[in-house]
């Protein structure tokens, strides 16, 4: 028994040795093949960055079919045909005799949050010469993106009154040092939050496309909502500022800010025309109504209220009021206490109300389609609360008809306009009386498409399709012109009617022009 135990040890001993002998002649230890990445430690959001993966080897023995895999941070953008992975195989890289020293380079922009650690990774295996087996060696390399050259915040009071409509903005500018695409904005609203309305306006109440971004540039999202809750409830709004990449939306920048509900004392809201909600027209006359209501604990004494008005398209000129006072320098309108009773004295729950006329220009001039959706502003302010209010004026739109005649033939031709405003799925309708039919002729050809007639109700319908603000006024109007027979009668043509969905107003609008009759 003890010579077999004798046995096992020494057997043990020379295997232990054989694997120590081994281990040291072995070519293909971790020290063997050296590889490494340079690259830079922090950065910039989307600065380009050259990753060097070097390799060495540093044994006696051929490394044969050696294959690189090299795999850029997640969130890495680049040219065109851009992939995160790159592969080089023994074509590229050939066998790695000892001794032998490469290196390769690799070039992409990280995107990402500041404070983020962006990790590259490396991979290379082999076969050493005369084996089957395959090695490999990998290595990471970490890189930080450093507090950022985006600006992103929000612009929101500190204390907003329970179930009052209010206004807050994100504001975002870029000092980067080349432009951003494919942009976005996402926010998350606190419980008790009422998205009312935006500009521009949201995708899905809580998300916006951000246009191209280039150095030096910014923008702003204003936002109109209603905040219940308890009084001295904490409200945090939170918003994010990315980048969509592959159908991924990749955070750049996050801010967040909170507010506390207050307890509100006074209500105020307007109605124009009798409507909370209204839309105005071109020309139209205003009638304001401001109501306001004690809603505190306590009464209020020797109150002013002001009422600032604010748009190109009022006519200042024919503001009427009573009691209030214009002031022409900054377009605003005053009551005093000692002539409404209510500000004289406004106990718990009770309200009082003004009024004032006001008429809208007919015309004005915009400079471009840029310059549209025309808005009218109100800001009222009674003791320490400020309400703004926003009136959306449709855009006008105009139908052009005249006629030339020659012999019994009538050329009758409609030009289209759109004023101030971006109009969609515009169309001209008429009327042609008995004694009046279609020659079939129409003019320009592109518009034949275009031109139907109902032999029943006798309609002629010009689809126009959509037009920008400014179309027909500083530029060339869309035109038609169609050819009809008089057989009888004096008019040849019933009044014509343009309509349209604006864009802006989001309403059905109309235009029209009188009947035609022979000369």
């Amino acid at each position: 028994m003890k010579k077999i135990i004798f046995l096992i040890i020494i057997f043990g001993i020379g295997l232990g040795a054989a694997g120590y002998w081994y281990w040291q002649k072995n070519p293909y230890s971790k020290e063997i093949l050296k590889l490494e990445i340079l690259g830079l430690r922090e950065i910039v959001i989307g600065q380009e960055v050259e990753y060097i993966v070097k390799y060495k080897n540093n044994g006696n023995v051929r490394l044969e079919e050696p294959r690189l895999i090299f795999e850029f941070p997640e969130n890495t953008i680049g040219d065109e045909g851009f992939s995160r992975r790159k592969e080089l195989g023994p074509e590229d890289l050939g066998d790695i005799y000892p001794g032998e020293e490469k290196s390769f380079r690799f070039k992409g922009r990280l995107m990402g949050k500041e404070g983020e650690v962006k990790i590259a990774t490396a991979r290379l295996s082999y076969k050493p010469k005369n084996l089957q087996a395959r090695y490999e060696s990998s290595t990471t390399f970490n890189t930080v993106i450093k507090p950022t050259v985006l600006t992103f915040e929000f612009d929101l009071p500190s204390k907003i009154e329970a179930s009052r409509d209010f206004k807050f903005s994100l504001n975002y500018f870029s000092t980067l040092d080349f432009p951003l695409t494919n942009l976005g904005v996402r926010i998350e609203y606190p419980s008790g939050f009422e998205f009312l309305e935006s500009s521009p306006r949201s995708l899905e109440k809580n998300e916006w496309e951000i246009p191209l971004l280039n150095k030096a540039e910014g923008g702003r999202i204003d936002i109109k909502g209603r905040l219940s809750g308890e009084v001295r409830d904490q409200k945090i709004f939170k918003a994010v500022f990315g980048i969509w990449l592959e159908d991924k939306f990749i955070p750049l920048k996050e801010t967040s800010k909170g507010v506390e509900i207050v307890k509100p004392r006074l209500s105020i809201f307007q109605q124009i025309n009798g409507q909370s909600r209204y839309v105005a027209n071109p020309g139209e006359l205003l009638y304001y109504e401001i109501y306001f209501r004690n809603i505190g604990e306590e009464a209020f004494r020797d109150l002013f209220l002001v009422a600032r008005l604010d748009g190109k398209v009022f006519d200042f000129e024919t503001v009427r009021t009573d009691f209030g006072k214009f002031n022409k320098g900054d377009n605003s309108i005053i009551w005093d206490w000692r002539d409404v009773p209510e500000l004289r004295f406004l106990d718990k729950g009770e309200e009082g109300r003004v009024g004032f006329w006001i008429e809208l220009k007919r015309d004005w001039q915009i400079s471009g389609p840029w310059d549209k959706n025309t808005l009218l502003k109100n800001t009222v302010l009674l003791s320490q609360v400020k309400e703004e209010f926003e009136t959306k004026v449709n855009s006008k739109l105009v139908i052009l008809q005249e006629f030339s005649v020659k012999e019994n033939i009538y050329t009758i031709t409609w030009q289209a306009k759109n004023h101030f405003n971006d109009v969609k799925n515009i169309k001209v309708k008429a009327v042609l009386p008995p004694g009046v039919r279609l020659s079939g002729q129409i003019s320009p050809e592109k518009e034949k498409a275009n031109f139907t007639y109902d032999s029943q109700s006798r309609e002629v319908v010009w689809l126009v399709g959509d037009m920008e603000a400014g179309r027909g006024i500083i530029n060339e109007a869309p035109a038609i012109s169609f050819y009809v027979f008089l057989d009888s009668g004096e008019e040849i043509i019933g009044e014509a009617v343009i309509t349209g969905e604006d864009q802006w107003t989001e309403t059905i609008i109309e235009g029209k022009t009188g009947v035609i009759t022979k000369l």
